[in-house]
């Protein structure tokens, strides 16, 4: 469509545009090693911090076949293409973590702070964790907080299907139709119940425009993602809305994506006190679904769990709590203090409307640990419950 030809413009005070690897992808992919090479370069001295560009190497990209070139040039697409991205590079298939460990894995230890071979460990296993309360109840009321909305979530892919980079229309329909029968087995089950809601056109639990705006409002579906240039150069959002919607159980207190940046974001949140509420029964979910038929999560023996976006890698999870910081938000007009407050504990904070979003009213952040590859999950859980201690803590004495 229309859409791949268009080359989107960077950063305002950069003059020319970004290279087009859609345009690339059209050549014969044996003889542009040097233009993307010299894009690479461009890249490197106006966005040193780009890390596609930073560990692209022209010897490993001519190293490879042609079949295995153009798949490179995909992973790289969204990096190239955007050139303020960060990380900018997306795996196509599960298996790319070893075709193209050679760049992959620089991108990955750099990006995840890894010395040495990455070796991940999976282990949701709470009492192995020193120095928590008593019985390893991670009860906030005891750091000071009240009803508090918690939530955990995880990233998990098929391994039968391409990741959704390098996903069809057709692919990303079948990968839906696999997960409707597998939602029906949990809306059949009472400690579930719910419904699905599709955004494929003539599925059989459509939802329409205003029903599917519902629900981004009421923060359980995601936004539209063919307004995300980093997601449509990395292919990860082509033929919207077709294979996409969200699973939700009869008390919303547990969803699952279809379709976004990974196969599956399957989370657990929940307004309360005890955040091994939210993580244990993700935990036990996650059983659950792996117990269906046909749903096998990929998985990597160095890597963990497999996603879409390197950063995400090991366990996929992101555990967070909203939480009141007036004094290092400057009553929510300001998150810098209160991120840096946070970077020193390896804490995340972000604007509770996501990424790139400001405080909510009287302060309110989202607060996240920082890793997700090489911590196990039960460490995650435990160093949010330990954050938001020296958090507050800080929060007293500013």
């Amino acid at each position: 469509g229309a859409v791949d030809n268009f080359i989107y413009p960077t950063n305002k005070h950069i003059q020319h545009m970004s290279y087009s690897i859609q345009e690339a992808l059209t050549k014969n992919v044996n003889e542009i090693g040097q233009e993307v090479a010299d894009a690479v370069a461009q890249i490197r001295q106006d966005h040193p911090d780009n890390l596609t560009a930073k560990h692209f190497s022209k010897d490993f990209y001519e190293s490879l076949d042609e079949e295995h070139k153009h798949l490179y040039l995909q992973i790289i697409a969204s990096g190239i293409e955007n050139p303020d991205s960060s990380v900018g590079c997306y795996a196509m298939l599960p298996s790319d973590y070893d075709t193209f460990k050679p760049f992959l894995d620089g991108v990955i230890t750099e990006y995840h702070k890894i010395e040495g071979g990455v070796h991940h460990n999976t282990n949701w296993d709470i009492s192995s964790i020193e120095n928590l309360p008593e019985g390893g109840v991670l009860d906030l009321t005891a750091l000071g907080l009240g009803d508090t909305s918690m939530r955990v979530r995880v990233g998990r892919n098929l391994t039968n299907f391409p990741m959704p980079g390098n996903m069809t229309q057709e692919d990303r329909v079948n990968l839906e139709d696999t997960m409707i029968v597998a939602f029906k087995k949990l809306m059949a089950n009472s400690e579930y119940g719910g419904t699905y809601h599709s955004l494929t056109p003539g599925n059989e639990f459509f939802v329409n425009e205003e029903q599917y705006q519902q629900l981004v409002d009421d923060h359980i579906m995601f936004k539209d993602m063919s307004a995300d240039t980093y997601l449509l150069s990395a292919g990860i959002a082509r033929d919207w809305p077709y294979g996409r919607g969200c699973y939700v159980s009869e008390d919303r207190g547990f969803i699952v994506w279809v379709g976004e940046e990974d196969h599956l974001r399957i989370m657990c949140m929940k307004v309360g006190l005890v955040l091994n509420e939210v993580f244990d029964r993700l935990r036990v979910s996650l059983e659950v679904m792996e117990s269906i038929e046909g749903i096998e999560f990929a998985h990597h023996e160095d890597y963990g769990y497999i996603t879409s976006c390197p950063t995400n890698l090991g366990t996929g999870m992101r555990a967070s709590v909203h939480i009141a910081l007036p004094k290092l938000t400057k009553n929510g007009s300001d998150v810098s203090e209160a991120k840096a407050a946070a970077k020193e504990l390896g804490l995340s904070v972000r604007g509770v409307g996501g990424e790139h979003t400001a405080a909510g009213e009287g302060g309110i952040v989202d607060v996240s640990p920082s890793a997700r590859l090489c911590i196990e999950e039960a460490q995650i859980i435990s160093s949010l419950f330990k954050g938001i201690e020296l958090l507050m803590a800080k929060e007293q004495d500013s």
